[in-house]
């Protein structure tokens, strides 16, 4: 049920699921299954100095919201919470890098990661397991519209750092960057964040799998990956070296939102790295969201991927 959940969502177009629309549809399922729910606004995010979320949503006619989720049985085995962290992005233009109609057409799909993160805590809900949850989802929509924000803008970010915007289609990275350093107030023991975050990562893998790096310990990364094979949502590590890091350095910032032509994926990466301060994992799923064609049992349209990937995971984590 979290899976059609997950796949409904995600295949539900942007005129009848805006970010309002999405942000009822969470209230409703957190009420149904007994998930705590708090909805932030844009005041709120203003007052949190969110910079990322705010300049994606300039463009937009919708407010941007910040959603946390928590399930938090009496009994958990967890001391510290696990956190998941979801791309909320309604629907990506590119703003004014301007998507082509072609690479537009399926951008519907964006919010993918939130999706699977919503299913991934509904089903843990469902199914009564005793760990404490956090699941964080920033949206908006991307576009080029109204004060849209524009290549060499320089935001200042939640966590204090600037970063100089050199492609407006790389927002996705804008957003979890805000929520990721937000999630610092949790003391995690995990933070895990899903997302269709490159196309590098797509042509790299492909439908068949999604992306998987991060600073976690080597064996919850493992523990992962065998997940990702049992359900099969496989994974493929890609590595964090400091050397990736040189191509996102900027002249004006912190950081460039954008390194160069190769290694998108691990540059990416390298920039959500500096949100972090926890043990942290990073899945992109760019590739195997969603399948205009249909993959298998996965069919056309959204695949859920991540929520058996996650689910099976936590039931393993908790039972270490």
């Amino acid at each position: 049920n979290a899976v059609f959940q997950t796949k409904s969502l995600v295949n539900e177009p942007i005129i009848s699921l805006s970010a309002p629309q999405y942000v009822e549809k969470i209230k409703t399922i957190a009420a149904e299954k007994g998930i705590s729910a708090t909805i932030y606004d844009k005041s709120w995010i203003e007052s949190q100095a969110m910079g990322g979320i705010l300049a994606v949503n300039k463009g937009s006619i919708d407010p941007p919201y910040f959603c946390v989720l928590e399930w938090k049985p009496e009994t958990y085995i967890n001391q510290k919470p696990l956190v998941l962290i979801g791309k909320g992005i309604m629907y990506d233009t590119g703003g004014l890098s301007l998507k082509t109609s072609a690479g537009m057409e399926t951008m519907k799909a964006d919010m993918s990661g939130s999706a699977a993160v919503l299913g991934t805590i509904t089903a843990v809900a469902t199914n009564k397991l005793p760990i404490h949850l956090l699941v964080i989802i920033p949206l908006t929509d991307n576009r080029p519209g109204g004060n849209a924000y524009a290549p060499g803008d320089i935001i200042k970010m939640h966590n204090g750092l600037f970063v100089e915007v050199l492609n407006t289609d790389a927002e996705g990275r804008m957003i979890l960057a805000d929520a990721l350093s937000y999630a610092k107030n949790f003391d995690p023991e995990l933070v895990i964040d899903i997302a269709t975050l490159t196309g590098s990562a797509n042509a790299a893998v492909g439908e068949h799998a999604a992306v998987v790096m991060g600073t976690a310990a080597e064996m919850d990364i493992q523990t992962l990956i065998n997940s990702g094979f049992e359900t099969f949502e496989r994974l493929v590590q890609f590595p964090m070296w400091d050397d990736y890091a040189d191509q996102i350095k900027s002249d004006f910032a912190d950081l460039k939102n954008v390194g160069g032509p190769l290694a998108g994926a691990i540059t990416a990466g390298k920039f959500l790295e500096y949100f972090t301060s926890y043990p942290w994992i990073h899945i992109d799923i760019a590739g195997s969201a969603y399948h205009p064609k249909g993959s298998g049992y996965k069919g056309k349209g959204a695949t859920a991927m991540g929520v058996r990937l996650l689910y099976s995971f936590i039931k393993t984590y908790i039972s270490a």
